[in-house]
């Protein structure tokens, strides 16, 4: 506007600077026109004035200059306009670019706030797990601290009551002592007595046996490899303390097996192929009968079962295993202590789980319910024997 006001101005100068000498030309005319001519002349004819002629063109001119000097001032003002436009569109421009820098300044700083945002809780949240890891840790040692020393605590506790109950069953062996002594006396005189079976029974009862021992052999290589199978499942479920005892049962029942190999057996001279039956036990609803040397080994059958379901419960104790005897691959065995002599496996294997279930259950939960322990070695009380048993004599 000022631009544009400056330019009005200069241009009413220019007509006022143009319009006073066109007057005063107008002027002069007149005067000398007025003024009478000193040299007389001799009248003529009247020639036309040539100012007065030429006025108009002037005049013309002089309009037509005036015309161009205001086109080209209006172009001038018109460029002018036009360079203001473009200063203008220039500057707006200019803004423009400086906003969109602004904006993208603003977003990437807003991008690096959020960034910083997120690198603060991520650090957050990975103290927050060091932290939980940390007093799950502490946990984790302060509950095994508690289990060692309750540990402690229930072994001390077994070990007096196993003294407790060590006293008490060394005072009911004196006891029974007399009684014990008289029934051997008495047995004894039992088996002097007894006939001697037939030479035919003999023979019946050794081609049982040869055959019981030959399948008893190849049950033993089936469960070889059962074995093997369940020495993997163990260390897939990191029981260590079970896979050590199933090793160490294996190892001994493969020993086992070597000495059947081995040895020759004497049955003409074996005593339990002539003599008779003096008990009777029950099992499954069925009456067996059966002599001294069976009822040995149905006796040695539980006492082998209580020894090593004691040590599997034991086991599965110190791996924090559930409790569970029916999955032990020794009770699923049970062979343990048995030769394929003098009783069938079915009969040894069902009084083994008797006193392996007992065995389990007090190595489990460290405590002597059924069984004692006494010179190193675990063994059942005599009242759970004889109630396992329940042997009926004959005579």
């Amino acid at each position: 506007m000022k631009r544009l006001g400056a330019v009005l101005t200069m241009s009413l100068f220019l007509l006022l600077g143009v319009s006073v000498p066109l007057y005063s030309q107008q002027q002069h005319p007149d005067d000398k026109e007025s003024k009478p001519d000193k040299t007389a002349r001799p009248e003529a004819h009247p020639q036309p004035k040539p100012q007065q002629e030429r006025q108009p063109e002037k005049d013309q001119q002089r309009q037509e200059q005036v015309r161009q000097q205001q086109e080209r001032q209006q172009q001038e003002h018109a460029q002018q306009q036009q360079h203001q436009n473009q200063q203008m569109q220039q500057q707006h421009a200019q803004q423009e670019r400086a906003r969109q820098q602004q904006e993208q300044l603003q977003k990437q700083q807003e991008e690096q706030r959020a960034q910083q945002r997120q690198n603060q809780q991520l650090q957050q949240q990975r103290a927050r797990q060091e932290h939980a890891q940390q007093e799950q840790q502490r946990a984790q040692q302060q509950r095994q601290l508690q289990e060692r020393q309750r540990e402690q605590a229930e072994q001390q506790h077994a070990h007096q009551v196993q003294q407790q109950m060590q006293t008490q069953h060394h005072q009911e062996e004196r006891q029974r002592q007399p009684n014990q002594q008289q029934q051997r006396q008495a047995q004894q005189q039992s088996h002097l007595n007894q006939q001697r079976l037939s030479q035919q029974r003999q023979q019946e009862l050794i081609r049982q046996q040869q055959q019981r021992v030959a399948q008893y052999g190849q049950h033993l290589d089936q469960q070889e490899r059962i074995a093997q199978q369940r020495v993997a499942v163990l260390q897939q479920h990191r029981r260590m303390a079970q896979y050590r005892f199933q090793q160490e049962y294996y190892e001994r029942e493969r020993e086992q097996r070597d000495r059947l190999r081995r040895e020759r057996h004497d049955y003409e001279h074996d005593p339990y192929f002539y003599t008779a039956p003096i008990y009777r036990y029950n099992r499954g609803g069925s009456y067996y009968e059966i002599n001294q040397y069976g009822a040995d080994l149905l006796r040695e059958a539980v006492n082998n079962g209580y020894r090593e379901g004691f040590r599997a419960g034991a086991a599965d104790r110190q791996d924090h295993w559930r409790p569970d005897y029916q999955d032990c691959f020794a009770y699923q065995d049970a062979n343990f202590g048995y030769t394929g002599y003098y009783v069938d496996q079915a009969d040894y294997n069902y009084y083994f789980r008797q006193g392996f279930q007992r065995g389990y259950e007090d190595g489990y939960y460290n405590r002597y319910q059924y069984g004692v322990y006494s010179n190193g070695s675990y063994s059942v009380l005599g009242n759970v024997l004889s109630l396992i048993l329940n042997l009926q004599s004959l005579q």
